[in-house]
């Protein structure tokens, strides 16, 4: 029998479904037949129920369950017939004119649109690259020696400068009151780190141990502090220790205390580029992905089916509800948060994915096992035991369908890049990883 099928406008279709009333009472009799050997009730051994009383008590929700089975697969042959795409779930309702000993539903859905991809090689993308400069290795092995080093007590008479650890008290006051947060008593940083805000540093440079100093601070408007951001503080700060920092030699022994294989300075230094190289790979990677994404949008029409973008935003609201749930936000799943928040973003990212998806199935950019097999042996190059991590991968289905994804994504752009007009840019290693 034919499907007809209605379009409501752009991605809406509606299809009427019609069912014999005799073959969803045949499958609830059924149903009921075989929940009488089974069910339990009071005064009756198992088994022995009568039907009539089985039929009284649990008829409703049995005939539900079957109309429900009965209108879901009805819907599901009619698509699939009609040759529809379906883009979430159906919203059904019971229709009037059914013919006698018939029920009429109407069903009414989106379907996935058509995706028409535009000509990459009129696009233009600026691809970045970026190279390891011995000048990053060397501050990595200063930030590797900070991480390790140690502190002995300066003399009393020492003045405390950049680099040295102080311990201080001290109670900062608002227009005469304290406020939360605003003392603390032993408590230790590293001067010049950016642990405290800039005039807090300022004041504490150059005191010695036992000295006591007033001074004013301005937290700034955008303090993470609600309660005292834009205020200025009075603070009262002594100075109980000032301690040196003494950072280990760059010799062989750092070497071994890192878990380098070869022991020495040069093994060091290759290991921190190996590293680095993979690290900037990775970030080089993403970013001029972004930028093909972005010129596959751009060169793409499609209509955006609404219930894919619902179904978007309320993930990104779970998602966002858990993160502020692990952060200790009390009741967080019932934070109020406006979905026009996250409306933007969802509809890119069903944007992409069905832009994308067209672009694999069009010219074959699926993953290959030999791919994803060489994709996780690279992200398992960088732990202590790679063959563990490469196992893990492996033994879970949704660990494997995530590395598919990325490499999907990579297929994608490189395909991208290809095809468009491609502007180099060199940048500087700390302009990539976004240091100063």
């Amino acid at each position: 029998m034919a499907v007809t099928v209605e379009t409501l406008e752009k991605l809406e279709r509606k299809i009427t479904l019609t069912l014999p009333m005799a073959s969803i009472q045949t499958e609830v009799d059924s149903r009921l037949r075989k929940l009488a050997r089974t069910v339990k009730m009071d005064g009756f051994r198992p088994g022995k129920v009568p039907m009539n009383v089985i039929s009284q008590r649990y008829g409703y929700s049995v005939h539900y369950e079957v109309m429900n089975d009965k209108v879901g697969e009805a819907f599901s042959s009619a698509a699939n017939e009609a040759k529809l795409r379906v883009a979430g779930q159906p919203r059904i309702t019971e229709s009037e004119g059914a013919a006698e000993g018939q029920v009429a539903f109407d069903a009414i859905f989106e379907v996935f649109p058509e995706v028409k991809l535009g000509d990459l090689s009129t696009a233009e993308v600026e691809k970045i690259t970026a190279e390891v400069t011995d000048v990053a290795i060397d501050k990595t092995v200063e930030i590797l020696r900070k991480q390790r080093r140690t502190f002995a007590q300066r003399p009393q008479d020492a003045a405390a400068q950049d680099t040295d650890r102080v311990t201080v008290d001290f109670e900062g006051k608002i227009d005469g009151e304290p406020f939360a947060g605003g003392k603390a008593d032993a408590y230790q940083f590293i001067v010049g780190d950016g642990q405290m805000l800039k005039e807090f540093e300022d004041a504490t440079r150059g005191m010695k141990a036992g000295e006591s100093k007033t001074f004013q601070l301005a937290f700034p408007a955008e303090y993470h502090g609600k309660d005292v951001a834009g205020k200025t503080a009075d603070f009262m700060v002594t100075l109980k220790k000032v301690e040196a920092a003494n950072l280990p030699d760059v010799d062989g022994a750092l070497a071994k205390s890192l878990g380098i294989a070869e022991e020495t300075v040069e093994g060091l230094r290759a290991d921190i580029r190996k590293n680095l190289d993979r690290e900037v790979k990775f970030r080089l990677l993403g970013r001029n992905k972004q930028a093909a994404m972005d010129a596959l949008i751009a060169n793409s029409e499609l209509d955006l089916p609404k219930s894919s973008v619902q179904a978007e935003v309320a993930r990104m609201i779970e998602s966002a509800r858990a993160d502020m749930a692990q952060r200790g936000m009390k009741d967080a799943d019932k934070a109020p948060i406006p979905e026009d928040i996250f409306l933007p973003q969802a509809e890119r990212r069903v944007r992409l994915g069905l832009v994308v998806a067209e672009l694999v199935r069009t010219n074959e950019l699926q993953a290959k096992q030999e791919q994803i097999k060489a994709h996780i042996d690279e992200l398992a190059a960088s732990y202590e035991k790679p063959a563990d991590v490469v196992r893990w991968y492996y033994g879970d289905n949704r660990r494997l369908a995530e590395v598919e994804a990325i490499v999907i994504e990579n297929n994608v752009t490189e395909f991208v890049l290809s095809k468009v007009k491609v502007t180099d840019k060199a940048i500087t290693f700390d302009e990539l990883m976004g240091q100063n």
